[in-house]
């Protein structure tokens, strides 16, 4: 099979997958990760099927996202075998997609990626910040019931990953201190860090913006 079809093929289960999400991880999120990684791919030199097919299908057995994201990975064993990707194509893909999370750097010892993992990763986050990423903050905040803003809870520091998932007390505002505006300074790539520096200033200015409207003094 061409490579034209298998990414055609990994697109189409993408969205059968993904187009029904309500928390920010809809197939929208995956055609700009998509885009993005192509993006860097100009500048990294890499395996541009192991990339594309990972950006495809990074979501779609997160484990915040599904309730058996093992049942999901085998599903996705099963297809990628039927559109003719080696075994260890496959083996590569999966792995980038469950180790690129944010959750995954909480550990002690973070999961090395591959220069793919890396672009897919870099792609991901930079779709986490800038006015994107703060409309997907937003948007995941009220899928998951949490509050906006409470001056009286604190953000939160020094997590694992049982306690960053935990939203119990957590605000949408606190969640750019927790993670989002930590993302600027793990990029991978060159071409993200300049294009995350961007989206870091325009997330800094709204933070300012909107305390001074919380307040009232606007």
């Amino acid at each position: 099979m061409e490579q034209a079809e298998q990414i055609q093929k990994i697109q189409n289960y993408s969205h059968q997958k993904m187009s029904g999400d309500t928390t920010g991880h809809n197939f929208d999120h995956i055609q700009r990760v998509v885009k993005m990684a192509k993006r860097l791919l100009q500048e990294e030199k890499t395996d541009p099927l192991i990339t594309i097919a990972a950006a495809y299908l990074h979501d779609v057995a997160d484990d915040k996202l599904v309730d058996d994201p093992a049942e999901l990975e085998q599903e996705i064993r099963e297809f990628l075998k039927t559109i003719e990707l080696t075994d260890e194509q496959i083996e590569e893909i999966l792995y980038i997609t469950h180790n690129l999370g944010y959750s995954k750097s909480l550990s002690a010892n973070p999961p090395k990626l591959s220069l793919s993992g890396q672009v897919v990763q870099d792609a991901d986050r930079l779709d986490a910040i800038g006015a994107i990423g703060i409309t997907r903050a937003v948007y995941y905040g009220g899928a998951n019931g949490e509050i906006i803003y409470d001056p009286e809870i604190k953000p939160r520091t020094n997590m694992d990953k049982k306690e960053y998932r935990n939203l119990t007390n957590e605000t949408i505002i606190n969640h750019f201190y927790e993670k989002l505006l930590k993302l600027e300074g793990m990029m991978n790539t060159p071409t993200a860090k300049k294009i995350a520096s961007k989206r870091q200033k325009y997330m800094k200015g709204f933070l300012k913006e909107f305390y001074v409207e919380w307040d009232s003094e606007a």
